[in-house]
């Protein structure tokens, strides 16, 4: 073997009768301050060495002497040589320091998290990425308060500046690896309290940056306050001039976007929370963009966190989406939500579809389960609600049909005779801007007199809210689906129909179905008004209503409506799942629009 160039040796690495392989390192020599090793260029033993330790050597001149060995037997003997378990002194100085992240070194942090209840950031994270496919950014960072604290206290106190960042793959199992790829980011309520720091919201900004480039859904833990006003590292007043915010708000119907709260949620976290698509909150959680300290700053008095925003509060009045009981049920729900954006499925059951027969009652007044019918439509299991607790009058929910993704609003008979009033409207309009940015189609299962009216209604800007319905729909690219189940009145009628009857794919009507320009009740009232005050008797003008009613009713029937072309066809229930994968068979995929946004409300 000899010199590949002028240099001076400094390290031997064999001795005579040594065994190496191909490639095996011989020795080490210096040139212009650099060290370069020299490589058997075969498998053989040493037979001679002709240098000695910091000689100095030409080009070309022979270091060491091999003889031709057994090329397994020489690679054999240099497995045993190299102790591959061997840790070097610089791969243990970083083990250490990841120590320092990890809740098993952590034992009086995780001990008093758990003690309230509640699980560690890694612990959400683990549960939520499937095994061994979350690689972490930014975990050696610490609090940027090295002016006011020691930094071994800073590793040991504030590991990854209370904020858990990377990628992992939610899912992977059912729809693969390319398509299960996530970005993850977890404020620690277990570090400063889940604050906003200089090097977390550095971080933040990193894998934002990461989601926009990847084209990857994002899930939130939130937990936490706002600002953190001990980093002292930085030569800044008010850190106002940061990405953070309009880069998750930026990602709003680019990808799916989940934010998930347990426990205190106040200020910057809840700014970030609130640009979510879907917030999940568990029972025990406190949300508001303003925690104890800036309302006593302010001078609107004092009050306990759990005061404020507390879960009942949010989950009636809109601002959760899925309100669960702890974090694990939390974790479960991101999943299943996420799925729908994910892709089809192959495996799939349903309830026995004849069973939709008698889903609606013989007796037109009488007030039925929608959640029940919707439940026995769709794919068994698959059906999950938003908004539960807000805008009673109507449901939306996602689901699936023969395991294809879809998106269900249906009008509740059971508040206000499935009236849309200001609160289903909004619901409404915001479901439908998040399936329309996603490329889920949209099933609507009718039964509604209409819009809801008076002057109290009228009061609560009834006008606004209500045509939101109208201008979303009439933007929408994914396909849309329309079956009538009883009532299919007025304009509430056609803006659960995208517009107006013949702008969905299909509109359908089940048997049970009863249509008119407004409620039939109501119809008869303005339309006969003279002839009801003609009657002689309460009792007269009582038979002669009923008899307007049942005669509005017939010709309001929904044979009748399909007879004038005024709906696509009158359907046996039972065959609605069919009409509906067929309707899917016959439409493209919408894909995601990337263009639009969903509205915060």
């Amino acid at each position: 073997m000899r010199a590949p160039m002028p240099a001076k040796l400094v390290q031997l690495s064999v001795k005579i009768g040594d065994l190496v392989a191909a490639r095996a390192p011989l020795a080490v020599i210096e040139a212009m301050k650099m060290e370069h090793v020299v490589l058997a260029e075969m498998p053989g033993r040493v037979l001679e060495i002709r240098v000695e330790q910091n000689e100095f050597i030409a080009q070309g001149q022979v270091l060491i002497v091999l003889e031709p060995a057994d090329a397994e037997a020489a690679a054999h003997a240099a497995d045993h040589q190299m102790d591959i378990d061997h840790i070097r002194p610089d791969l243990q100085k970083i083990i250490d320091r990841h120590a320092y992240t990890l809740d098993a070194n952590r034992p009086a942090a995780v001990s008093k998290r758990h003690a309230q209840g509640g699980r560690t950031a890694r612990e959400n994270i683990a549960d939520l990425c499937d095994t061994d496919s979350f690689i972490e950014y930014g975990a050696l960072a610490i609090a940027a308060q090295t002016r006011r604290r020691s930094v071994e206290d800073l590793i040991a106190n504030t590991p990854a500046d209370g904020m858990v960042t990377g990628l992992g793959s939610i899912n992977g199992e059912h729809f693969g690896a390319e398509n299960s790829r996530c970005a993850v980011l977890a404020y620690d309520y277990t570090v400063l309290a889940g604050t906003q720091g200089m090097r977390n919201h550095h971080k933040t900004d990193r894998l934002l940056a990461l989601a926009h480039q990847l084209k990857v859904p994002v899930v939130l833990f939130a937990e936490g306050g706002g600002g953190r006003p001990g980093d002292t590292d930085m030569p800044i007043v008010a850190g106002l001039n940061n990405h953070t915010f309009s880069q998750f708000a930026a990602l709003s119907g680019k990808v799916p976007v989940v934010g998930i709260v347990h426990g205190r949620c106040f200020a910057g976290n809840a700014a970030l929370l609130g640009c979510s698509d879907v917030i999940i909150a568990t029972a025990h959680s406190n949300i508001g963009m303003s925690g104890p300290a800036m309302i006593e700053g302010g001078g609107l008095g004092s009050y306990k966190p759990e005061e404020i925003g507390p879960s009942d509060v949010q989950s009636s009045n809109g601002v959760i989406d899925i309100l669960v009981p702890d974090e694990a049920h939390a974790v479960q729900a991101a999943k299943q939500y996420l799925s729908y954006f994910q892709g089809r499925i192959n495996d799939w059951e349903c309830a026995d579809q004849r069973l939709l027969r008698n889903a609606i009652p013989e007796n037109r007044l009488r007030v039925y389960d929608v959640r029940k019918v919707m439940q026995g439509l769709v794919d068994t299991g698959s059906l999950l609600e938003l908004r539960a607790g807000f805008g009673a009058g109507l449901v939306t929910a996602l689901a699936r049909i023969e395991g294809r993704p879809v998106g269900v609003i249906a009008n509740n008979p059971r508040h206000l005779g499935g009236a849309i009033d200001v609160e289903a409207a909004d619901k409404a309009a915001r479901f439908m801007q998040l399936c329309n940015a996603h490329g889920l189609p949209i099933v609507s299962l009718t039964d509604t007199p209409g819009f809801m009216v008076g002057p109290d209604i009228e009061a609560q800007a009834q006008v606004r809210h209500v045509c939101r319905m109208f201008v979303i729909a009439a933007h929408l690219r994914v396909p849309y689906f329309t079956v009538v189940l009883r009532k299919g009145y007025g304009l509430g009628a056609q803006a659960m129909a995208a517009g107006g009857f013949d702008a969905p794919v299909f509109t359908v009507s089940w048997p049970t179905g009863e249509f008119g320009a407004m409620g039939l009740e109501g119809a008869v009232r303005l339309g006969y008004k003279k002839e009801l005050e003609a009657a002689a008797t309460d009792e007269e003008r009582d038979a002669l209503f009923k008899k307007l009613v049942a005669q509005q009713y017939k010709n309001g029937e929904a044979t009748n409506m399909a007879a004038t072309l005024e709906i696509d066809a009158v359907i046996d229930p039972a065959d609605t799942r069919a009409w509906l994968v067929r309707g899917l068979q016959s439409t493209k995929a919408a894909g995601k629009d990337g263009s639009s946004f969903v509205d915060t409300w």
